[in-house]
Parts: C-alpha cells; structure tokens; sequence
C-alpha cells in the first residue's frame, strides 16, 4: 500500500512517514499544498494523511482540487482539537476521516487501516484467502493457522492482492502502489516477490495471468 502525507511541520512529517513506514507502507511526503496537491494529483495513493494548516495552498482547497478532479483516494485530515470548523470544512471538501492534534500514533495507524480496508470493500483487519490469512493490524500472515514469515516488501505485495482479491493486478498497478517515488520501476522485483510468496505460502492461491498480470483467488476459483 502507498500513502502521501501532506505536512509542512518537519518533525511530525519526519514521525508520521518513519511510523507508516515501519508498519509496512510505501510513503511519499510533501511539505507544503503545492507539492502535496501535484502529487495527489499525478500519483496513485491507496490513502493520504493531509495537514489543513499547509503553505502556499491549505489542506481545504488541496482536498477541493483533488475531488474536483475525480480523485477518489481516502482521505485523513490532521486538525487543531480546537478548530471544530476545520473538521466541518474537511468533510464539506471530501475528506474521510479526521485525527485533532495532538493524537497519538496508533490511533492515526489504525485510522488508515480502516480507510485503506473499507476503500477495498473490507469490513475488518483479517483478510483471508483459502488457508491463507493476513491481519493488517499486527502485519501478520499464517497458512492453516501457522504463522508465515514475510519481508517487508512481500508482505506490502501480498497486503495489496488481499485487499483486491478475485481482481487481476497488473504489474505496473503492482508497482505504482507498492513502491514510493525513489523506486526502480523498471526492475523486476515484483516477479521475483511473486516467486516467493508462492513458495512461502505454499498453498494455490496466488496466479498469474498471463498478460494481463495477478490475482489472489480460492484455491477452486483460480484463473
């Protein structure tokens, strides 16, 4: 999954990119309106963490544009706890959610956890796939209920398929969300991530379709 986040508060940004980071996103940021609405704007997100007090262009009119535009990504505003207007304002614009500063970290983890699974049409934090089932909440994943040790990377892989099961994925979609501005997109790296989850997991759930790219399925419903 990739995530933008829009904050012109260095430190916070620096907070809020290494703990998404750490709990498996790929995440872009931007410091101030300008840059952040250009890259909501060219860039596929899964979700985004957007600061209403912004530079140069606010969060507000940023979140106008965007929807405006047709982007539909989920969207978490950050808002004084004060400024009750500002949360008004936010979900006029289009936004999906909101945390008041100060917040704690988790609670704006879980928060995108929850934009990102109902975005995919998912109602909690296991998603599952024959005897494969992956928590997005602790980043675990186990095969008839023995834990399976994945990287980052392949866990973000997997995670991405999970919330899109039954639809095929092509490999450039695969890329664009799982991998941030700094990536290689000409490496081969999905398929070599491909290839492995397919020997950890063991079971037949994981397909390629040829052409077009890939999909997690039922075992009985492969492509």
């Amino acid at each position: 999954m990739r995530l933008l986040v829009v904050e012109d508060d260095p430190d916070l940004r620096r907070q809020l990119v290494s703990a998404l980071e750490d709990a498996g996103y790929a995440v872009d940021a931007a410091k101030d309106g300008e840059e952040g609405h250009f890259l909501g704007d060219t860039e596929p997100y899964d979700a985004v963490v957007l600061d209403l007090g912004l530079p140069i262009i606010d969060g507000v009119s940023v979140l106008e544009k965007w929807r405006r535009a047709g982007r539909k990504m989920p969207v978490l505003i950050l808002t004084a706890r004060d400024r009750w207007s500002d949360k008004v304002a936010g979900f006029d614009a289009g936004a999906d959610d909101y945390v008041a500063k100060p917040f704690h970290m988790e609670e704006v983890l879980a928060r995108i956890r929850a934009l990102v699974r109902r975005a995919a049409g998912h109602a909690t934090s296991e998603l599952s796939v024959g005897p494969v089932v992956l928590d997005t909440k602790s980043s675990r994943v186990s095969v008839d209920g023995m834990p399976v040790k994945l990287t980052s990377l392949e866990f973000r892989l997997l995670s991405y398929l999970m919330h899109h099961k039954g639809k095929v994925v092509s490999r450039t979609e695969l890329v664009e969300h799982l991998y941030d501005q700094d990536f290689d997109r000409d490496s081969n790296t999905v398929e070599v991530f491909v290839g492995r989850l397919r020997k950890k997991l063991g079971a037949d759930v994981l397909h390629t379709v040829r052409g077009m790219g890939y999909t997690v399925n039922e075992p009985d419903d492969a492509p």
